[in-house]
């Protein structure tokens, strides 16, 4: 009588890692087509394209290579200095004027804006459009 063993191996996982299809030069956004995922875990590389697609090269990405974390950076969405339409919210009340950015930052991220009308210092969240939401009573990350 013969007896068949069987060994089950756990094989490893492989994770996704986002690889250049293209040369992007410094400064250069990333685009669908600029980008593919290879099933490999890759130390350091991004996993989804989703994190990269539409973010700037901060450093020149090469083809062939993984893209990591520290070589893309977002979109500014508003330059240091640049005029803002501010959107103050407070329960009900929605109050609109205009700031100037005394940081630069793209969506979702918190800059610090002075108020034109009161030369008051504060800090809002940037919105897709380009405008900046300050929450009352809710403080800025």
């Amino acid at each position: 009588m013969w007896r068949l063993l069987f060994l089950l191996c756990a094989a490893p996982a492989w994770a996704d890692s986002v690889v250049a299809t293209r040369n992007i030069p410094p400064g250069g956004i990333v685009s669908a087509e600029d980008v593919t995922l290879v099933a490999m875990e890759i130390p350091n590389a991004l996993t989804t394209l989703k994190e990269v697609v539409g973010q700037i090269a901060h450093s020149g990405l090469t083809a062939g290579h993984v893209v990591r974390a520290d070589q893309i950076a977002p979109q500014l969405r508003i330059q240091r200095n640049a005029i803002v339409a501010l959107t103050l919210r407070s329960g009900g009340l929605e109050i609109q004027t205009e700031g100037r950015a005394l940081t630069e930052g793209g969506v979702g991220d918190v800059i610090d804006i002075m108020n034109l009308s009161s030369r008051t210092r504060i800090s809002g969240r940037i919105n897709s459009d380009g405008s900046v939401l300050i929450t009352a009573g809710q403080p800025a990350e």
